[in-house]
């Protein structure tokens, strides 16, 4: 056998008996493959690994306590033998050839009429890698394969319409190694891209050059508010047969208005997959070597939207209320009024002297910080020339971060 290649194929065992031998280590990895494909699995074996006796309290197999015997085999398309008796494994292996009934071996590929192959899956993929008798070169493979096809350096287009469909795909706070695997290979596979400013620019630039690229501040909207002509860019690029990823950043329901294109979509009749995204309230101070919480200082933290002023009637923020918390304050899009934030939190109860770090354009290479207390930060953000975007950080969880960072 070792002188030719195995002929690779995919088994549909739904609802096929499969009888595997053995319920240690080789079993447990097997298993909940097996369980996938809904093959009727039945386990032969004296005792089980924890895991494997899980599988089959839940129902996933039945297993019958006991050793292998001649006739076990009856009515099986496939077996898998996996103990650790050479005679019986022997036996076992002589009746599934007899009956012509594909076997793997686990102490033995030689003497095994079937090999199993690494696999892994990616949205629908399944990568499928036989290297003979180094499995460790299979896994290797399967592993360049199956991480290319999620993070979408190894491009893999559909070619089967699957109807108008839109992604809102979080990208992180700036940095592209940020963005989630999913998210990567979603922007891989779009014929279309409208990206916010705030997104993970760099990501663009790998985009191939049939991807249109729509900077969505640009997007002409005539009569219509701003928000309103994006909704109708994703759902008209989406009518017209397009893969269309929304690319925003941080997380898309993060103050993100992503929300507000899901309910467009869906009132077009628009199939919308959100991808999350990590979000710069927790990404941002801990790239500035801050902890949001810490044991001992900090048991919470409240993430705020700081683009109202405390004392506008639109403002929805009980401000009084964040005073009197003890924990962390992290505000997003309060760089314009972070003095009068700062003034009202201080005349509600927190300390003149809490501290305070302000990080711009986190997680990138133009990231920097400037420290100040409550009662500085308003002028030492200005006289910094501090812009958008950026992340306020209010707590003792400030002076815990090494100047490293700073």
């Amino acid at each position: 056998m070792s002188e030719h290649f195995a002929y690779p194929v995919g088994l549909r065992l739904s609802g096929r008996r499969v009888v595997v031998l053995g319920a240690g280590q080789v079993a447990q990895r097997r298993l909940p493959a097996l369980i996938a494909a809904g093959a009727d699995i039945l386990l032969i074996s004296p005792s089980a690994t924890a895991s494997v006796e899980a599988m089959a309290e839940a129902g996933e197999v039945r297993w019958e306590r006991r050793r292998y015997q001649e006739g076990d085999f009856e009515g099986a398309w496939y077996v898998l033998i996996t103990t650790d008796d050479p005679e019986a494994n022997a036996t076992a292996s002589a009746e599934a050839e007899a009956r012509r009934i594909w076997c793997v071996r686990s102490d033995d590929a030689e003497a095994a009429s079937a090999w199993t192959p690494a696999t892994g899956r990616s949205e629908g993929v399944t990568v499928a890698v036989l290297t003979g008798q180094d499995p460790r070169r299979s896994a290797a493979v399967r592993d360049a394969v199956v991480e290319g096809l999620r993070d979408g350096t190894l491009a893999a287009p559909r070619h089967r319409s699957r109807g108008p469909r839109v992604a809102l795909v979080g990208g992180g706070p700036g940095d592209p190694d940020l963005i989630t695997v999913r998210g990567r290979r979603l922007l891989a596979e779009a014929d279309v891209v409208v990206a916010d400013r705030l997104g993970p620019r760099d990501l663009l630039d790998e985009l191939p050059p049939h991807v249109e690229v729509i900077d969505a501040a640009k997007i002409p909207y005539g009569r219509f508010m701003a928000q309103e002509a994006i909704n109708n860019a994703l759902i008209e690029h989406a009518k017209a047969g397009k893969s269309v990823v929304r690319l925003k950043g941080g997380d898309p329901f993060v103050f993100g208005r992503g929300m507000e294109e899901a309910e467009a979509l869906a009132e077009a009749g628009i199939p919308c997959t959100v991808v999350p995204g990590i979000s710069s309230s927790i990404s941002v101070p801990g790239a500035a070597g801050i902890p949001v919480t810490h044991r001992g200082v900090a048991h919470e933290f409240t993430v705020v939207s700081g683009h109202v002023a405390p004392d506008d009637p639109s403002s929805l923020v009980d401000w009084a209320a964040l005073a009197r918390l003890r924990g962390t304050l992290v505000l997003l899009m309060a760089v314009e009024k972070i003095g009068a934030i700062a003034a009202t939190l201080v005349a509600h109860g927190r300390a003149a002297d809490t501290p305070v770090a302000v990080v711009q354009e986190g997680t990138t290479p133009a990231q920097r910080r400037v420290d100040a207390t409550l009662a500085t930060v308003g002028e030492k953000a200005a006289t910094e020339g501090v812009r958008p975007p950026a992340v306020v950080v209010i707590g003792d969880v400030v002076a815990l971060s090494s100047r490293d960072h700073r």
